[in-house]
């Protein structure tokens, strides 16, 4: 697509979104040109000048409330977060946000390195809370909350107080007191095009290492955390999956790349495979019928179920057939489930904590706990 520019809609998108409104172009019959509606659905990103930035507000303590119902779960009550997402706030001082240089950022007894030690620009913030977060249902954030969110991770970090009110009118004001917002480098020679190359270096090409030598390789105890890489690649191109649920392989590179290759492959014939014999039923539930099933698996989907969990394996949580085996025989399994749906947290099937939904109507959260709980047929 990248490599022709006039031939598709999502380059004429892009396009349209630098140029201007769309323009008809000679597009070899294929595409069509973008619509205002369309370039505007991309069109929200927020730059360091605050263009693009809505209207809006939003106070600390209504920030906080959102917080503590949206964020906490994968963030921490206070921006500390947990062992497998770094900490946003904490180690700056008021002298950082005198001087506008985080000094602990280059002492070597600083143990993290948090998001507000290192960005530079609130705008960075605001922008990525707007289009990604909550990850579970990105842009359902709206600005006046964003505003309020950001206001309180501002709050948390010491730099506006407890009863402040972040709006598009005061946060220019705010950036002028980001703790690291003149600890960036600008490095000329990346942003201007004009020929000359960014470094004069002449290349060794000599006393090279024969073998490569691995210095550093991921704990065995966090090999299989996301499930098993390899059965979740496309097999388009280099397979770079391996399969995280077995040891690190230890033969030769090339070697070591087949093995990773077939198996990646067999886990598409694997995922193609009638599943009838994997599919297990809580005991006393009827099967729900074809129809129910699928539009329980349409909701795991649309719900974002299915980004973290699969029906028989373990990606970043536990499997559904798993979840259907603890629960089974309990009468008030669905009572237990819906409240861990609804709150998140983490701590029953590892660290690794579940974002709150709740969103989701009770009827939809019914029909899926229904269909999880009976081993989620027909969800292959």
């Amino acid at each position: 697509m990248s490599m022709w520019i006039k031939s598709g809609l999502a380059a004429g998108v892009l396009l349209a979104g630098l140029a201007g409104p769309a323009q008809a172009h000679d597009n070899f019959g294929i595409g069509r040109a973008a619509t205002g509606a369309e370039v505007d659905a991309w069109n929200i990103d927020v730059r360091p000048d605050f263009k693009g930035l809505p209207v809006g507000s939003g106070t600390v303590e209504k920030g906080n409330a959102i917080w503590d119902a949206t964020c906490a779960s994968c963030h921490g009550s206070f921006g500390e977060s947990n062992s497998f997402f770094a900490a946003l706030v904490g180690g700056t001082t008021d002298a950082d946000i005198k001087s506008g240089h985080v000094a602990s950022l280059t002492s070597p007894t600083q143990p993290v390195r948090t998001t507000f030690m290192k960005v530079d620009t609130i705008s960075t913030v605001w922008d990525f809370i707007h289009r990604a977060m909550p990850w579970n249902n990105p842009k359902s954030l709206k600005p006046d909350d964003v505003y309020a969110v950001l206001a309180y991770l501002l709050n948390l970090a010491d730099i506006v107080p407890a009863d402040f009110t972040l709006s598009d009118k005061n946060i220019a004001q705010v950036q002028a007191k980001m703790p690291n917002r003149d600890g960036m480098v600008f490095w000329k020679g990346l942003w201007e095009v004009d020929g000359k190359p960014d470094t004069h270096n002449t290349a060794c090409m000599k006393d090279c290492v024969a073998k490569p030598v691995v210095t550093s390789s991921l704990p065995p105890e966090a090999r299989d955390m996301n499930g098993d890489l390899a059965a979740q690649m496309r097999i388009v191109g280099p397979v770079r999956g391996a399969d995280t649920l077995k040891p690190a392989p230890t033969a030769a590179v090339d070697e070591n790349a087949a093995a990773a290759r077939r198996y990646a492959r067999s886990t598409l014939a694997m995922s193609a495979a009638p599943a009838a014999a994997s599919v297990g039923k809580v005991e006393g539930k009827k099967a729900l019928d074809a129809k129910e099933d699928a539009d329980a698996v349409k909701l795991a989907t649309a719900n974002a179920c299915m980004a973290c969990h699969a029906v028989d394996k373990k990606i970043l949580g536990p499997s559904f057939l798993d979840i259907a085996k603890k629960y089974k025989g309990q009468d008030d399994a669905m009572q237990k489930l819906a409240g861990k749906v609804r709150d998140g947290g983490s701590g029953v099937w590892g660290a690794v904590p579940m974002p709150p939904h709740p969103n989701i109507s009770d009827a939809d959260l019914k029909s899926m706990l229904r269909w999880i709980l009976a081993g989620a047929p027909a969800g292959h």
